[in-house]
């Protein structure tokens, strides 16, 4: 059986993506891999061992094009409203709340923001399968 252990992104400034996931999700630097042409460092959260790796391309300091590809990030939390204005009042600009309904039922209740090299990242409150 497989398990997930992380998913990696390569971005600009590791001190403001370092910042960013600190500030809005909680993460910490679980560990930092120093190279000569890049550097990795891995983030974690108090309630999961997935992780989030940061890769830093050495001399590079123009955002990467994230093309057609990328999705998005997905982080589920207890209270919503709490968490949208907690981000609107540190300036990370969440989007409006949306909810998602199938066949007269709630099936999530979600909103958006994008990390600082614009990876898209989706909030979702604890509800049915987004656990």
């Amino acid at each position: 059986m497989a398990k997930a252990i992380h998913s990696m992104i390569r971005v600009a400034d590791e001190g403001l993506s370092v910042s960013f996931y600190k500030s809005a999700f909680g993460f910490d630097v679980a560990d930092r891999l120093d190279f000569d042409t890049f550097t990795l460092v891995y983030l974690r959260g108090a309630e999961s061992d997935f992780e989030l790796e940061l890769t830093i391309n050495k001399g590079r300091s123009d955002r990467y094009a994230l093309g057609e590809g990328y999705g998005h990030l997905a982080f589920c939390v207890d209270d919503l409203e709490a968490e949208h204005k907690r981000l609107a009042a540190a300036g990370l600009n969440p989007r409006k709340i949306v909810e998602f309904n199938r066949e007269g039922a709630l099936l999530a209740r979600f909103f958006f923001l994008a990390d600082p090299d614009g990876y898209q990242i989706e909030v979702l409150q604890r509800l049915g399968r987004y656990q």
